[in-house]
């Protein structure tokens, strides 16, 4: 495996651990798979994604809230409507990132392999 290939599985991993109802951005899911400073990393990888995984793509956002499509767009549309049924709060094509962003336990960063917190 080449090392933009584990890049983009550790990327993968670490979003498959954003639990239902919570949300993480693009800049946070960098740092969790310890790719501090790549960002657009991760929003090409999940862009990129296997279409036969199931990654929760939609709980990926700006790091301001802000969901990354036009707000007209179909992508939008249907990310706010996949975050509104996990009970996601959505206005103005902008999450709370105070009220639903994932911070995850001691456990959660163990499981991720992150050594430094």
């Amino acid at each position: 495996m080449n090392e933009q290939t584990a890049r983009i599985e550790k990327i993968q991993q670490t979003v498959q651990r954003i639990p239902i109802g919570k949300v993480a951005s693009y800049g946070q899911i960098a740092e969790l798979s310890g790719l501090p400073g790549r960002a657009r990393l991760v929003g090409k990888s999940l862009g990129r994604g296997p279409s036969t995984q199931a990654l929760p793509w939609q709980r990926v956002l700006r790091s301001n809230g802000q969901i990354a499509f036009e707000e007209t767009s179909e992508s939008a549309r249907k990310q706010r409507q996949f975050l509104e049924q996990e009970g996601v709060e959505v206005k103005n094509n902008r999450v709370n990132m105070k009220k639903f962003q994932w911070q995850p336990t001691l456990d959660e960063f163990f499981a991720l392999g992150i050594s430094a917190l």
